[in-house]
């Protein structure tokens, strides 16, 4: 059975959101087409193989909507935990770096690719989570 000769109408393509080498809801779908099309008509498929598969197939969608609400809500909690230090802007803070003790004053904070990081005067963009003490800006 050649499973790469399967396409889908563009009516029913979506946008494919897995990982390269990774199987997905959409492969399933495909895979599960291709047997139903090329199954023998003397011989079809079971019900209960059918049934099972398409049980499947609602798991793996399901799991998979899960996992992007999760993200989503981690996210948010990450982004929601940036106005946490909002009161670091305009303090002095310290922390160690390459067994130094490093200091600047904290300008703004921001959140990029998952963490809260403190922007320093002179640019430095530091792990909130590195800081080891932080002091009045005056």
């Amino acid at each position: 059975m050649n499973i790469n000769s399967v396409t889908a109408s563009p009516a029913t393509q979506t946008q494919k959101t897995e990982a390269p080498g990774q199987l997905g809801k959409d492969d399933f779908l495909k895979i599960l087409v291709a047997q139903l099309s090329n199954q023998d008509p003397m011989k079809p498929m079971q019900d209960t193989e059918f049934i099972g598969q398409m049980a499947q197939f609602s798991s793996l969608e399901q799991m998979t909507n899960m996992n992007t609400s999760m993200n989503k809500f981690f996210d948010r909690q990450l982004q929601d935990s940036m106005a946490d230090y909002a009161h670091l802007i305009g303090k002095s803070v310290q922390w160690q770096e390459n067994n130094q003790v490093s200091s600047g004053t904290v300008q703004a904070v921001l959140y990029k690719e998952g963490n809260v990081l403190a922007e320093l005067d002179n640019g430095k963009q530091v792990d909130v989570s590195l800081l080891e003490r932080i002091e009045t800006g005056e």
